[in-house]
């Protein structure tokens, strides 16, 4: 099993994981769960006290949009990435991958290191 990823790394990335889920299709939130842990090959659990809190900070944003809808049998509320939630997923995924590419920079000496001289 792969090891979880330091929660202050994903603080500031866990919007971006949200957006990015959401821009494959509309999700409810047990699916997003699930999209978010397989996406990340099992790096990030998003737990539901913080999931649902994050989806209506990116409602109120205008970023996300919701719908209620029962015909899977059950009550479930839907998500789905309006233009604008699309337009600051791919702003801030050039960001990250820039940020992404300055620490791999950064780091690259250090993780050249040999163990043994640690």
């Amino acid at each position: 099993m792969p090891a979880k990823l330091n929660a202050d790394l994903l603080r500031g990335g866990m919007d971006l994981m949200v957006l990015s889920a959401l821009a494959q299709r509309p999700m409810y939130g047990y699916l997003l769960q699930q999209s978010v842990e397989r996406t990340s090959g099992g790096r990030v659990t998003v737990q539901a006290g913080t999931l649902y809190p994050l989806l209506h900070r990116l409602e109120d944003d205008g970023l996300v949009r919701s719908r209620w809808d029962e015909t899977t049998g059950r009550r479930r509320k839907w998500y789905e990435l309006t233009a604008d939630g699309r337009k600051r997923l791919v702003r801030q995924a050039r960001q990250w991958t820039e940020f992404a590419d300055c620490l791999r920079r950064m780091l690259a000496p250090v993780l050249d290191v040999p163990l043994e001289s640690a």
